[in-house]
């Protein structure tokens, strides 16, 4: 399934991925991160954090599954990264291809999906839904 590798040519700000109608938290900095991983980790919820890009044809065809997720799934906490706003903390995570969705829970990483797998990321977020 598909996954984004290099940059495409725009970067405009209506392009930002729509992720409306669901609980997804959009971070915009490194503290936005520390401050919901906390949060998570005090509520005892599994992190699903999706790594992806505004110019990303996958990334858009995946978000508003994402974000219908993030309603099915409340015990679960859904983030998402634009690859291009946080450069350097996006390759503190080695992020090489989009959409890379992490699977954390207690501040370590217990999974990992790159690419727009819906069904693989469907049955990752359920086993992890099922078991926290």
């Amino acid at each position: 399934m598909g996954g984004c590798v290099g940059k495409g040519q725009r970067h405009i700000e209506e392009d930002k991925l729509d992720f409306k109608g669901g609980n997804v938290h959009v971070i915009t900095s490194k503290e936005d991160w520390d401050r919901k991983i906390e949060e998570a980790n005090k509520d005892g919820k599994i992190v699903v954090a999706n790594f992806s890009a505004s110019w990303c044809g996958p990334c858009r065809v995946i978000a508003p599954i994402y974000a219908e997720m993030s309603k099915t799934y409340p015990q679960l906490m859904f983030l998402t990264i634009d690859v291009d706003d946080l450069m350097d903390f996006s390759s503190s995570w080695d992020i090489r291809a989009t959409p890379t969705f992490f699977f954390i829970k207690n501040e370590k990483q217990v999974d990992k999906l790159v690419g727009a797998n819906k069904p693989e990321l469907e049955k990752k977020v359920q086993a992890l839904a099922d078991g926290s």
